[in-house]
């Protein structure tokens, strides 16, 4: 078991070119755009990086997942899980290069690695499909995504603070926007 864990790790999560997948991606890179997060929290774009993230998993203290999230609610609606709430099982796989995160978490978990504390926020997909955009209600939703990070970060301990960047970015805009509302 590993003893010594560095940080906190925010992990984006999917494929964006198929379609709804990519919502983890866009939130991580619109976080990394609107907010100035604490160099003691790492940003990983973890896209479909499989059983490579098991090192960045077995060094953090805590990690917060950023994805699609199916659980069967309506297109866009934010989803937040927590610890055991979040899936590890290896499932029956075509190819061997078809490694997701649930077998990741599953490594760890027999290896007794698994980071203390796990949180995944995202949305509700509608469609995996190669090619495909992200759907309105998807692409809607991911300033909500990134909401809920800012929040799981604080509630961490982190100061978060909106960026300044340019006005005419949306994620300015719902930076700047959160800014007045605090």
């Amino acid at each position: 078991m590993n003893e010594e864990r560095a940080g906190d790790v925010v992990i984006g999560l999917g494929n964006p070119i198929m379609g709804d997948d990519g919502v983890g991606i866009a939130a991580l890179e619109r976080l990394r755009d609107a907010w100035v997060v604490p160099a003691a929290v790492e940003l990983v774009d973890g896209g479909t990086w499989g059983l490579t993230l098991l090192p960045v998993l077995e060094s953090a203290r805590r990690v917060l997942f950023l994805d699609a999230i199916r659980t069967g609610r309506p297109a866009g609606t934010a989803v937040t899980l927590r610890g055991d709430e979040i899936p590890r099982q290896v499932a029956l796989k075509v190819s061997q290069h078809q490694i997701d995160l649930r077998e990741v978490l599953a490594v760890a978990q027999l290896r007794g690695t698994l980071p203390p504390e796990m949180v995944a926020v995202g949305l509700e997909p509608r469609t995996f499909e190669l090619g495909d955009p992200m759907t309105p209600a998807v692409a809607d939703g991911i300033d909500r995504v990134v909401d809920l990070a800012v929040q799981q970060l604080r509630a961490w301990g982190h100061e978060c603070a909106p960026a300044r960047v340019n006005p005419d970015r949306p994620a300015a805009r719902a930076a700047s926007a959160a800014a007045v509302d605090a």
